[in-house]
């Protein structure tokens, strides 16, 4: 019989939530750290002015199109070619917004659908729950192997971002403060960043809820609501179509089904910024 140590070891969310994986540290601390300043940031400015919400929300969108585009659709998926400036230019932005490195973002992304609704699932709400598959994974699971799931990423232009992130992260954080103080450090670094993590974080929880479904069985869900919520990210709501199609760089089935991702793919390959596009129904 398996020790109870060698069980957690094994499925982590047996584990206390405050357990951290020793590899995820300072992911850890990142996730405490920015929402002790959020807390913070709402109770002393909680009405930030028009042109420090708005900042926030442009920054923020950007980091969400870079999530969305670059690092889903056409770094783990490939189901589109950017060109490597506009590549370039969303990975910085999704770093920025607290999604990680890309090469380890994408790592784990695969093994989810690799093994989705298995009890080997990096994120899945089935047997950890939902705090489980929206944060604890991202600090209590051992980061999936490049070497078997993203080799195509162990490249400088990807590896690079690994070591850029730390500086990153603080300018984010704090970059705020130089344009409208305090006000801005808050609201522009630490709420933009807790806001866009539950949001992100969304996509494993709340769209992998769907109830009474055998272990195996694909329990994605598309949620209409939480589209708007997400900003720019707005199409990553559609997880039910994405999962029936993971290769296609349209998450949208129908014209009323908003995806902003998909628009920003079509206007890109308008101007000759992305080829390779991949649909399917």
């Amino acid at each position: 019989m398996r020790s109870q140590s060698t069980f957690a070891e094994e499925h982590p969310w047996t584990s206390p939530w405050w357990k951290v994986e020793g590899e995820n540290t300072w992911t850890f601390v990142y996730i405490v750290t920015v929402h002790v300043l959020a807390v913070i940031g709402i109770v002393l400015f909680p009405i930030p002015g028009w042109s420090v919400f708005l900042w926030s929300l442009l920054f923020a969108g950007m980091g969400a199109f870079g999530t969305t585009i670059a690092y889903h659709r056409a770094l783990a998926h490939r189901a589109v070619k950017l060109h490597p400036i506009v590549e370039q230019l969303f990975i910085l932005a999704a770093v920025f917004n607290g999604s990680g490195s890309p090469h380890t973002w994408i790592a784990n992304h695969r093994n989810h659908h690799a093994a989705a609704e298995t009890i080997d699932d990096v994120s899945s709400p089935r047997h950890g729950g939902f705090w489980w598959a929206h944060l604890r994974w991202l600090y209590q699971w051992k980061p999936s192997p490049m070497e078997k799931w993203c080799p195509d990423m162990i490249r400088p232009r990807y590896t690079i971002w690994a070591k850029l992130q730390p500086p990153l992260i603080l300018i984010s954080i704090f970059f705020g403060y130089f344009f409208f103080g305090w006000a801005g450090l808050f609201w522009m670094g630490s709420i933009r960043l807790v806001y866009c993590l539950h949001m992100q974080a969304f996509v494993n929880s709340l769209l992998h809820l769907k109830p009474g479904l055998p272990e195996g069985v694909d329990s994605s869900q598309n949620i209409w609501w939480l589209g708007p919520l997400q900003l720019t990210a707005w199409g990553e709501n559609w997880h039910g179509n994405h999962h029936a199609a993971p290769a296609s760089a349209r998450f949208s089935r129908h014209w009323w089904q908003v995806d902003l991702g998909w628009y920003v793919i079509r206007g890109l390959r308008a101007a000759g910024l992305a080829t390779n596009v991949r649909v399917q129904s």
